[in-house]
C-alpha cells in the first residue's frame, strides 16, 4: 500500500510538472528564421561527419525575410540606405583565418555586414562592431572594408533572402541574393588554405 502511494504521488507530481511547462509561453516561430553557411560548404558534415579533408574558413549567421509579395530592392529596402543584410541582428561574418576582401587584409575574427544597395550597385561593408540590432547603431568608423559589387539580375525570383558559398578561384565567393537581383562577395586567401577547402567546398 505503502509503494502504490508513493508511486501515485510521483505520477501526480508529473502531471504537475507537465503543466507547469505547458503554462510558459514560449515564442512563436520567427518570421525570418535564423540560418547558418559555412566555407567550405556544409563543413560540420562534409568534415566532422564525414571525415574529408577540409579546413574552416568562413561561417556567416543571418535571418531569412521572405518577400510575401511585396517589391524590396527600392521599396521596402531603400535605395543608397544602409541595410542589415537581412532581419534581426545583423548578419555577422567570421573567419577562422586571415582572408583578403577587396585587395584589404582582413585578420580573422567575427565580423557585422551590412550593404548599402542601388540599382546597379551594392556597397558590401564590414564592420568591426558586433552583436548588434539592425542597422539602428552602424558606426561607419569602424568599417574594415567597403567594396562595391555589380547587381546581378535573377532568372527567377528567390522569395526568401538567401547567402551562400561558392568556390572560388582562388578562395570562395559569397552569394548573397533576394528577390530579383544577387551579388557576389569574392573572398581570397594566398596558401594553403584554397587547397585544403578544395575538395569538400566542391561539395553542395
Amino acid at each position: 500500500m505503502y509503494k502504490k502511494a508513493i508511486i501515485f504521488a510521483f505520477v501526480l507530481g508529473l502531471f504537475a510538472a507537465n503543466a507547469g511547462a505547458q503554462d510558459k509561453k514560449l515564442p512563436p516561430l520567427d518570421a525570418s528564421p535564423m540560418d547558418m553557411v559555412y566555407y567550405p560548404p556544409m563543413y560540420p558534415y562534409v568534415v566532422k561527419v564525414k571525415g574529408e579533408p577540409g579546413a574552416l574558413v568562413a561561417r556567416v549567421i543571418y535571418s531569412r525575410p521572405q518577400t510575401k509579395g511585396r517589391e524590396i530592392f527600392g521599396n521596402l529596402e531603400e535605395y543608397g540606405k544602409i541595410w542589415r543584410l537581412g532581419a534581426n541582428e545583423a548578419t555577422e561574418i567570421e573567419f577562422f583565418r586571415p582572408v583578403v576582401i577587396a585587395g584589404k587584409n582582413v585578420p580573422k575574427g567575427r565580423y557585422t555586414l551590412y550593404a548599402i544597395p542601388t540599382e546597379k550597385t551594392w556597397t558590401i561593408i564590414l564592420n568591426r562592431e558586433i552583436d548588434i540590432w539592425g542597422a539602428f547603431k552602424y558606426d561607419q568608423r569602424k568599417d574594415v572594408v567597403r567594396t562595391a559589387l555589380p547587381v546581378t539580375p535573377l532568372d527567377t525570383p528567390l522569395d526568401a533572402f538567401t547567402m551562400v558559398f561558392e568556390k572560388g578561384d582562388p578562395g570562395a565567393n559569397l552569394i548573397i541574393a533576394w528577390d530579383k537581383v544577387s551579388v557576389s562577395l569574392p573572398i581570397r586567401w594566398t596558401d594553403g588554405g584554397a587547397k585544403s577547402g578544395a575538395k569538400s567546398g566542391a561539395k553542395k
